[in-house]
């Protein structure tokens, strides 16, 4: 197995953040990998990343996708490659400076306990900063009916900054899911929480992001209602 833990980074037109993201992640320790999945960015994203890349050959990868297919494929294609390389450790984190990436060596450090580790904005000591009233509204009530209708038993259900081991992440079936989009971060627990893996959160603040555009959109929402009803009808098992 590979003894280093890859940090994965979904993209598209994130050109004002990714070279800053990720040298901060690569100064975060030295057995840190980053991978950016790009989404044929029209910004040059996937270019920047490339470049980085070339300067750090053995940490960085870039996988070109053809279109924007959304975060969850995105994390989906990401977790395969991780898995062919045999990363037992993988974290997810956005592309956006809202998740404070200098705790990642301790979620790392908890993923000896836990089979899923989440950086919550809704547990103990957690918070959110420079949100609206009305997205604030909405994380609220996307993550009490993922609850509700999914039987999550996490707080913060809809949290992309995670720590994954991979020997749980192979109990995912990837190839089953049906998320495309954000609405994939409760899917992905959804399984979790089958294989009886065990769930850690830590307290994070969240920090909207301060440059480029959020990705949230309707389209985005109704594929959530969708995928929360699907679990809710049909309780799928591993």
């Amino acid at each position: 197995m590979n003894s280093r833990y890859l940090v994965i980074i979904a993209t598209y037109n994130e050109a004002q953040n990714i070279t800053n993201l990720v040298e901060k992640l690569l100064a975060t320790g030295e057995e840190i990998d980053v991978l950016v999945v790009d989404d044929n960015s029209p910004d040059g994203t996937g270019r920047l990343a490339e470049l980085l890349s070339e300067k750090n050959p053995h940490r960085v990868h870039v996988l070109h996708r053809p279109g924007k297919l959304g975060l969850g494929t995105a994390y989906h294609d990401g977790f395969k490659l991780a898995l062919e390389k045999r990363y037992e450790r993988v974290v997810t984190v956005d592309a956006d400076f809202s998740h404070p990436v200098e705790i990642i060596p301790l979620m790392i450090g908890k993923l000896s306990e836990a089979g899923l580790v989440i950086g919550s904005r809704y547990v103990s000591g957690g918070k959110i900063e420079n949100w609206p009233l009305k997205r604030k509204i909405n994380s609220r009530v996307a993550n009490f009916m993922a609850r509700l209708l999914m039987g999550l038993k996490t707080r913060d259900c809809t949290s992309g900054f995670r720590a994954y081991r991979s020997e749980y992440l192979k109990k995912v079936p990837m190839d089953e899911l049906i998320a495309r989009g954000y609405s994939a971060l409760p899917e992905f627990l959804y399984f979790f929480q089958k294989s009886g893996a065990p769930v850690v959160e830590v307290p994070i603040t969240f920090i909207n992001r301060q440059e480029g555009k959020s990705k949230i959109s309707s389209r985005e929402i109704r594929e959530a209602i969708k995928v929360m009803l699907y679990y809710w009808w049909h309780r799928p098992e591993l």
